[in-house]
């Protein structure tokens, strides 16, 4: 039987899947080589591999949590299920002809990204419900019926459900899922009132397709899943982590996998806000950079920033607007094509150009030896330096640096005279100046100062590039703590148990009902706690309160927190100061005279997070020694230089050592250059700033 203090967490990314056991206070970690054709070898490899460091079976694991890529990966491949929607007559093409926006305003060729299901896949019926929910034309049973033999006669594995104002009177989906439920039992309905009940149709039926899109292949590998952990002796209970930075049911993400897109990075924001909490930072950038993509977050107060939509499988590099609308509860952040096994290529203007595609696990980079031709970010790390070839993966996995030197020479250094070092240093500032813009973006879009922040680094190729980052956006400190390698791993067994219930109900300030309000936010209230309480049934719970607010005639409201007295006595006045505040916040100024209106109401229940203990500063210790030296290109320098190897083991707390060097673990490589020293802490986080210049 399994030990309630014996944990696992599974991160399965495009390149590696991570695994990391937690027993008594320790941690054992591993890397292994994602197996695309069936996800859950990966898993069961890594789980025996850090049970034998830990010197346990599977039999004695109690809880598993695990984050995946599988449904976002789906969801930009397109290989989902045969899936049909069922709309409102007159609204079967919403998501064809999307919003008004244009992604790029002067392109005349601009090439609008294809809906996830095609014209002949999309049905309707005859209903109408108004913005209040009551019924302008009924739904008649009998014209369902006919729809659904349709539907069975085609042969779709999922339906998905989307009507018009179903958010504020579920009852036409109803309705067409129990005719569903009777004529089709075998196949899978996903209705937009559970999956996304807010408003703004082309959002919420995108939602609600994407979930019944992955919802066949999902449902079959967490089955698959948990027979061969099973099967391994690991019977315990299986979690999944969420896209909000929580973690849910195996069956709840079962039924709603369109929660489980981007699972993998609210994790390592998840990490990332707990190294945040134990060393005091307030405002911190959090980085992850793994074998596929890069991905941002801004933490302040410990705490990542959240939204309500966010988009997958942008077509058009990477801008807002050209990829596929999720309406879920998300951590906020920005994720560009750029990791470990991003591709380089030059383009037709005789410019490197990196990523968005990669390498993967199958074949890999160049220097993996396992058929890879073109250049990735990983074969420049090798060529510069960065990497130690008979020590990558924990040693895992013997990296070739001819081969690396041979495809940069082909694909770039050929067609832009360079040898193979010039490519892999123009391969190496592309990718790195395409995160720095990123940042860049992502931080003015918020309003923030990069200058201000403290970043944070984990993921295994982030601890590579960190430090070059810092030098381009000016940041002065960088954090990356023990375990970086394996981070978002890490912080799926640091989530709590949540769950977020998002309601659209139109409501002015000058019309406000406090008593509506009431019964609104106890019905989101017991059914967000519903959920948590079949994660965990003995747990005290909590819940957030946040409204979203705007001007009247605006067209996005921002979101407003509510204490827990201001959710149980709604008041009107203090609302509208309280929006007011936040909106004064973001754009400098309020709008006088100009009516209030709230949009949007939601509940986040959730389990307490263990709290984190500050990490107390240590006293000076010697310098660690070098095991060697390793030839290592520097950026800013634009030269080779003499880098110093050191062991992270040891670098005692307290103890401080001038760049440039190179600090090895297991799972990552810390790249610290000329420009920084860096020192380390009691819980084993290092700590690299900025080296005082001295007078010579």
């Amino acid at each position: 039987m399994g030990q309630a203090g014996t944990r696992l967490g599974v991160d399965i990314g495009g390149t590696f899947t991570d695994v990391v056991l937690e027993r008594g206070g320790a941690w054992f970690s591993t890397k292994v080589l994602t197996t695309y054709g069936a996800p859950e070898d990966a898993i069961i490899d890594g789980m025996h591999q850090v049970c034998a460091k830990a010197g346990i079976s599977p039999e004695e694991i109690g809880q598993i949590i695990h984050g995946t890529t599988l449904a976002t990966n789906a969801l930009i491949e397109r290989r989902g299920a045969k899936t049909a929607l069922i709309t409102t007559e007159g609204f079967r093409d919403v998501i064809e002809m999307r919003t008004e926006s244009r992604f790029e305003q002067y392109d005349l060729n601009l090439t609008l990204p294809a809906p996830l299901l095609p014209r002949n896949r999309r049905y309707v019926v005859r209903e109408r419900l108004d913005a209040r929910g009551d019924v302008l034309m009924p739904l008649v049973r009998a014209d369902v019926e006919a729809l659904v033999d349709e539907i069975g006669a085609a042969g779709y594995e999922s339906v998905a459900v989307g009507l018009l104002h179903s958010y504020v009177n579920d009852a036409h989906e109803r309705l067409i899922a129990e005719v569903l439920a009777e004529r089709l039992p075998d196949i899978l309905v996903s209705l937009s009132s559970e999956v996304s009940p807010q408003m703004r149709e082309y959002e919420r039926f995108n939602t609600t397709i994407a979930n019944a899109y992955i919802k066949p292949l999902m449902a079959s590998y967490l089955g698959r899943l948990r027979a061969r952990l099973a099967d391994e002796g690991a019977e315990c209970p299986v979690f999944l982590m969420h896209s909000g930075g929580g973690i849910m049911s195996l069956e709840s993400a079962a039924e709603f996998p369109v929660r489980l897109v981007e699972s993998g990075p609210a994790g390592g924001a998840i990490f990332a806000a707990d190294i945040a909490a134990r060393h005091g930072v307030e405002k911190a950038l959090s980085f992850d950079m793994g074998g596929t993509t890069a991905k941002i977050c801004l933490i302040k107060s410990q705490t990542p920033k959240t939204a309500r939509v966010f988009e997958v499988a942008r077509t058009y590099r990477f801008k807002k607007g050209s990829g596929m609308p999720i309406s879920i509860p998300v951590i906020d952040m920005v994720e560009i094509g750029a990791g470990g096994g991003s591709l380089a290529h030059v383009d037709g203007m005789n410019q490197i150009r990196v990523g968005p595609e990669s390498a993967g696990s199958e074949p890999g980079p160049a220097c993996y030896g396992r058929g890879g031709d073109k250049p990735a970010v990983t074969d420049a790390d090798l060529v510069l330096g960065k990497l130690d070839p008979d020590n990558f993966a924990g040693g895992s996995i013997q990296l070739h640096a001819a081969q690396s030197a041979q495809a940069l020479e082909a694909v770039i250094g050929t067609k832009l005279d360079m040898d193979a070092t010039e490519a892999a240093f123009g391969l190496a500032e592309v990718v790195d100046e395409n995160m720095a813009n990123a940042a860049r973006v992502h931080a003015v879009e918020n309003g923030e100062d990069l200058a201000d922040y403290t970043m944070i680094a984990f993921g295994g190729a982030a601890p590579l590039h960190a430090a070059r980052l810092c030098e381009k956006l000016g940041v002065g400190r960088l954090l990356v703590p023990e375990g970086a390698g394996v981070g978002s791993a890490i912080g799926f067994l640091k989530a709590p148990f949540s769950f977020e219930a998002n309601r659209s109900v139109f409501m002015r300030l000058a019309a406000f009902d406090g008593s509506a309000v009431t019964a609104l936010f106890a019905e989101m209230e017991a059914e967000a706690t519903a959920f948590v309480r079949s994660c965990d049934a003995q747990a005290a719970i909590s819940a957030e309160h946040r409204v979203y607010m705007r001007y009247a005639g605006q067209g996005w409201e921002i979101p407003v927190s509510l204490t827990a007295e201001q959710a149980a006595k709604p008041d009107a006045a203090t609302y509208q100061a309280l929006f007011e505040a936040e909106y004064k916040a973001l754009f400098g100024r309020v709008v006088d005279g100009m009516g209030i209106e709230i949009t949007v109401w939601s509940v986040n229940a959730f389990t307490a997070q263990e709290r984190a203990d500050r990490v107390t500063e240590s006293a000076p210790a010697a310098p660690p020694q070098a095991s060697g030296t390793r030839a290592l290109f520097d950026p800013a320098k634009g030269a080779v230089l003499q880098a110093d190897v050191v062991e992270r083991g040891a670098f005692a707390a307290g103890a401080v050592k001038a760049g440039p060097m190179v600090i090895t673990e297991a799972e990552t490589t810390i790249v610290v250059p000329q420009s920084r020293s860096a020192t380390a802490h009691a819980d084993g986080t290092l700590d690299v700033f900025v080296q005082e210049k001295t007078d010579v």
